[in-house]
């Protein structure tokens, strides 16, 4: 008796082309599991962000043409108006950008970006928007307090800061959360804590991630599967030890050859003999 088949939260399956210029995503087929990490992992300009941007609508169409279909919850994205759009992006669906201090505007306090995230989807007192913007920052290990609130993004760490995206991104507790380059402009301590606090809030609530990155060392830890991007096609997808350990596309075995290897070192007792001599 065979298991009964369980329709993905995501199936996508596009072309995107800018105006005359090659295809940047070519029949680009990838599914990602209700509460699945997925990696997806690839060279600058193989066309990460273009497949995040064609998922959330956010690509002028006027400027590209876009053919397939990315099917989300049982529809079509592709199909959905962009006032269909606006009410998925930040509530069902949520995105966490590379660079917070960017993402962040700069001349509101934190309080206040908060309250806007949350209005945007929601509506209930003061108090219940308070209320909801604590516990989100809570679960990203940020103060709550009323001083913490009223801090700018300059006044933050850039690890604080890419903590209050995250705060944000989940306060709607999606199904979805798309993170996009989201550790790259942090300190390896800072994207190793990030890495961390992603994996755990998946545990915690159930959200699937597609986590986006060049990086295929920093998905290893916590990624379910890894797919492999190329030249706007996905070459390879598998799990993430499969991806490691038995990897069969090209691209991906020179990506595997790539990563830096760590020399054994011998035990201190023998550095300091030999330092003595």
């Amino acid at each position: 008796m065979t298991g009964a088949h369980v329709e993905p939260l995501l199936s996508v399956d596009v072309s995107v082309r800018y105006a005359d210029k090659p295809p940047v995503l070519r029949d680009l087929k990838v599914e990602l599991q209700r509460g699945e990490v997925l990696g997806l992992v690839g060279q600058s300009g193989s066309g990460k962000s273009t497949l995040a941007m064609t998922i959330l609508g956010l690509l002028d169409k006027k400027q590209c043409h876009i053919e397939g279909a990315i099917n989300f919850q049982g529809s079509d994205l592709l199909q959905l108006s962009e006032r269909q759009l606006r009410a998925l992006r930040g509530r069902t669906i949520a995105l966490v950008l590379q660079s917070p201090l960017s993402a962040l505007n700069p001349a509101l306090k934190i309080r206040t970006q908060l309250k806007e995230a949350w209005r945007a989807h929601a509506s209930g007192s003061p108090a219940d928007c308070l209320l909801k913007i604590r516990s989100a920052l809570q679960n990203v290990s940020l103060p709550s307090d009323d001083g913490f609130l009223r801090k700018y993004p300059s006044q933050m760490s850039v690890g604080q800061a890419q903590r209050v995206l995250i705060a944000m991104a989940i306060l709607h507790r999606p199904g979805l959360l798309i993170a996009d380059e989201a550790t790259s402009a942090l300190d390896v301590i800072t994207q190793s804590e990030i890495l961390s606090l992603f994996r755990e809030l998946n545990r915690s609530t159930g959200m699937a991630i597609l986590y986006i990155s060049h990086d295929l060392a920093s998905v290893a830890g916590i990624c379910d599967r890894i797919a492999i991007l190329h030249q706007g096609a996905i070459v390879e997808c598998g799990t993430t030890q499969q991806i490691f350990d038995n990897p069969y596309h090209e691209y991906t075995q020179k990506l595997i050859a790539a990563l830096p290897r760590i020399r054994s070192v011998p035990p201190a007792s023998k550095i300091l003999s030999a330092s003595a001599t």
